[in-house]
C-alpha cells in the first residue's frame, strides 16, 4: 500500500536505512511497519468526504517527496546520469505505483470499506506472479497454482460478499472493482521495479519515484481542481495529508528497510502477510465497519493462498521479475 523496495542497496548502505538494530527490535519494527501500511486505505477511507482521491494522492506523494529529498538529494545528484538515462522507467515507476495505485485506492476506499479495501488489494503478489506467468512464460509450481486460486477465491468472496449471485445481477460496488486496479497496478510498479532495475540505492530512487509520481499526477490534480473545485484545507485534511505521507508511506517505508538490514529480506517479507489483518482490524477499531463473515471467508482464503503462491520450488529457481 506504499511503495516500499524489497531491498536496499549494499554498495551505498548510507542511504539505504539509518542502520541495523537487534532481531528482536527489528521484529517489532517489522510488525509496525505493515501496520503505518494498512493506514493508508483506513485514513483513505476517512478523508473520503474531505479530500478528494486525486487530491489526497498528489499531497501524499508531494509531502513524502518533500520530506525524503534532504536526505536523497546528495545521492541523486551523484547519479544523475543514471537516472536521467533511466527517466522513461522512472516515470513507469511513478505513473503505476505511485499516480495510478494511490489514486485508485483513494478512489475505490469512497465507495466500500477499508476492511474490503486492505482484503482486496492484498492479491498484488499473486498478480505478479500471474504477470510473470502471462507474459514472460515463468513457471508455476502446483502449490503456487493452489495459492493463486485460493488467493483469487478470497477476492470474489470480498467482492460478492459472499453471494455469487452478485455477478449475475452485476451488483458488485464500484469501489471494490477501483481498489481491485490499484492492486493491478502496483503489481505492475513491482515487476518494473524489479526487472531492470535503477542501480541506484533504495533511498534516492525511492524519493525520485515518488517525485515522478508526483509530475505524473500534477495534471490529473489541476483539471479535477479547476472541474471540482480546491481542497478545503481543514483541521482534518491537513491531518488526512499528513497521516498518509508521514505514516503510510515515509514511516512504512523507513521500518521496512531497517527490518530488511536487520533480519534480510526473506524474513522481513513475511511480516507483509499483516497488512490485510491490520486493515480489517483499524477499520472495525476506528471506522466503525462491521465485520461480516465474508470478510473472515475471505481472510481465511486470501492469507493461506498468499503463503501458498510465495513458495518457490527448490529444485529449480524462479527467475527473477
Amino acid at each position: 500500500m506504499t511503495a516500499v523496495p524489497e531491498a536496499p542497496d549494499a554498495r551505498e548502505p548510507e542511504f539505504a536505512a539509518p542502520g541495523t538494530v537487534s532481531p528482536k527490535i527489528a521484529y517489532l519494527l517489522l510488525a509496525i511497519a505493515p501496520l503505518c501500511m494498512a493506514s493508508n486505505v483506513v485514513i483513505g477511507r476517512a478523508a473520503a468526504d474531505t479530500v478528494p482521491p486525486v487530491a489526497l494522492a498528489f499531497w501524499r506523494w508531494t509531502t513524502a517527496t518533500a520530506l525524503l529529498m534532504p536526505f536523497a538529494l546528495p545521492s541523486l545528484w551523484r547519479y544523475r546520469r543514471v537516472l536521467w538515462a533511466a527517466a522513461p522507467r522512472v516515470l513507469a515507476l511513478g505513473l503505476t505505483g505511485m499516480a495510478l495505485s494511490a489514486s485508485f485506492v483513494y478512489t475505490g476506499v469512497s465507495h466500500t470499506t477499508a476492511a474490503n479495501a486492505g482484503l482486496i488489494y492484498a492479491i498484488s503478489p499473486v498478480l505478479i506472479i500471474l504477470i510473470g506467468v502471462v507474459f514472460r512464460g515463468e513457471k508455476v509450481s502446483w502449490q503456487q497454482i493452489a495459492g493463486i486460486v485460493l488467493a483469487i477465491a478470497g477476492v470474489v468472496v470480498i467482492v460478492t460478499r459472499g453471494d455469487p449471485t452478485y455477478l449475475l445481477d452485476l451488483q458488485i460496488n464500484p469501489g471494490d472493482l477501483w481498489v481491485v486496479g490499484a492492486a493491478l497496478c502496483w503489481a505492475i510498479y513491482s515487476v518494473l521495479l524489479r526487472e531492470g532495475s535503477v542501480p541506484v540505492p533504495t533511498l534516492p530512487m525511492f524519493a525520485i519515484t515518488a517525485l515522478a509520481g508526483v509530475i505524473c499526477l500534477a495534471p490529473a490534480y489541476a483539471v479535477d481542481t479547476w472541474i471540482s473545485a480546491p481542497v478545503d484545507w481543514t483541521r482534518e485534511a491537513i491531518a488526512s495529508v499528513a497521516g498518509v505521507a508521514v505514516i503510510a508511506s515515509v514511516l512504512a517505508f523507513g521500518l521496512y528497510q531497517i527490518g530488511i538490514r536487520s533480519v534480510g529480506p526473506a524474513r522481513a517479507g513475511v511480516f507483509n502477510y499483516l497488512i490485510p489483518v491490520y486493515a480489517v482490524a483499524l477499520g472495525v477499531m476506528l471506522l466503525g465497519e462491521t465485520l461480516a463473515v465474508f470478510h473472515g471467508l475471505g481472510l481465511a482464503l486470501i492469507l493461506p493462498g498468499l503463503l501458498l503462491a510465495g513458495l518457490r520450488r527448490s529444485t529449480r529457481p524462479a527467475k527473477p521479475l
